[in-house]
């Protein structure tokens, strides 16, 4: 049975659509993080760790849904699924063959949540990103 969304409003309810961004928002990354599942909330705090001793003047927030670094615009993103964690914005051609042994896909590397986050890895990433 297809999930029912709420009808937008302003819309004509002759379909339900799914929203576009989270009904309720989070104000910062601690509640984020909170919200998440028990299984991802180690590794959530991992990236968050390496990401704020690697670019420690990044500015965090939650833009999208998530938390996000920005100087002066974003330089990462991070979020959290059922079976990982993932790292968005990264620039990868450099680190390709270290890569491998993750989920990638345009920007995105996938960590599994039952191991420990590459920290030298995604250390190097960001620095990496914040040079570009």
């Amino acid at each position: 049975m297809p999930r029912s969304w709420p009808i937008r409003p302003g819309s004509t309810g002759t379909h339900r659509t799914r929203p576009s961004r989270p009904l309720a928002p989070f104000s910062n990354v601690d509640d984020y993080i909170a919200a998440q599942s028990r299984e991802a909330q180690p590794r959530l705090r991992e990236l968050r760790t390496i990401i704020r001793a690697a670019v420690p003047d990044a500015l965090e927030v939650i833009s999208y849904g998530m938390p996000t670094y920005k100087l002066g615009v974003a330089i990462a993103h991070f979020g959290a699924a059922k079976k990982h964690v993932a790292l968005y914005g990264m620039p990868m051609d450099a680190f390709a063959d270290e890569l491998r042994a993750f989920g990638t896909s345009k920007g995105t590397i996938r960590f599994p949540l039952d191991r420990p986050v590459p920290a030298d890895l995604v250390r190097r990433l960001l620095l990496a990103r914040v040079a570009t």
